[in-house]
C-alpha cells in the first residue's frame, strides 16, 4: 500500500503561505489539559504550551494581533454545550470556579487582548471572531493551542470557510496521543492551510505589516 504522502502527492498539499495581516489565535490553553490527574490532561498539550510564549512574544512585539479563546459554560448543567457536552461529558469541567477552565499560566491574556468565550470546538462556531477579524482587516490566521484534533481542527476549517489564509504552528499544538494529532496536521496540511514550524511563523510576523 503507498504511504499517505505519496497517495497525496499532486493532488492535496498546496501552499496558501501568509498573507499581509495576520492574526495570533491561541485556543484554549486550559489548566484542565495541563493537570495531572484531569480527564483531559494530555502530554502533548503541556509540551505545547512549553513551546508557545516565544511564539506569542514575536507576535505582541511585531503588533500581530493575538487573540484567545476558552471554552467556557454558562447556563445550569452546561446546557449551552447542546448536543456536544453530551457526547463528551468531560467538557462539563469548563465552568466558572473550576481551576481547570482557567487559562495556563504560562499563556494567560495580556491586558488587553481579546478572549472569546465558546461553547463547541471552533472558535468560530457561535461567535463574533471572524466579524472581528474582517473588521480589523485581518487576512491569515495563525493558530495554537489545543487540541489538534479537537478545536484546532475545527478552528482551521472553519477559518478557511471564513476565507482565512489558515496556518497551524504544529510546534505549539498539542494532543493527548500522538496519532491524532499527527493525522490531523496531515489532514490540515493537505485540505485546509499549512503547518509550519514556530520559527517560520516568528519570522513571517517580523515581516507582516501591521498597524
Amino acid at each position: 500500500m503507498q504511504s499517505a504522502e505519496a497517495n497525496y502527492k499532486g493532488v492535496w498539499g498546496n501552499r496558501i503561505g501568509f498573507g499581509q495581516r495576520p492574526a495570533l489565535l491561541v485556543i484554549d490553553f486550559l489548566k484542565g489539559y495541563t493537570i495531572e490527574g484531569s480527564p483531559l490532561y494530555a502530554p502533548g498539550v503541556v509540551d505545547a504550551v512549553a513551546r508557545t510564549p516565544h511564539l506569542i512574544e514575536a507576535a505582541r512585539r511585531a503588533g500581530v494581533p493575538v487573540i484567545h479563546t476558552r471554552i467556557l459554560y454558562l447556563a445550569e448543567n452546561c446546557a449551552d454545550g447542546g448536543i456536544w457536552v453530551q457526547k463528551a461529558p468531560v467538557m462539563r469541567a469548563m465552568v466558572e470556579g473550576n481551576e481547570l477552565a482557567e487559562f495556563c499560566d504560562e499563556v494567560v491574556p495580556a491586558a488587553g487582548e481579546l478572549v472569546i468565550v465558546k461553547q463547541y470546538a471552533s472558535a468560530f462556531f457561535g461567535t463574533s471572531l471572524a466579524s472581528h477579524l474582517h473588521a480589523q482587516g485581518i487576512d491569515t490566521v495563525v493558530l495554537a493551542g489545543c487540541s489538534t484534533s479537537g478545536c484546532i481542527r475545527a478552528s482551521a476549517v472553519d477559518a478557511v470557510q471564513h476565507g482565512f489564509r489558515t496556518i497551524v504552528v504544529g510546534d505549539c499544538v498539542g494532543d493527548r496521543h500522538p496519532d491524532p494529532h499527527n493525522a490531523n496536521l496531515f489532514d490540515i496540511d493537505s485540505k485546509y492551510g499549512d503547518v509550519v514550524s514556530r520559527e517560520d511563523a516568528i519570522a513571517a510576523f517580523g515581516g507582516a505589516n501591521c498597524p
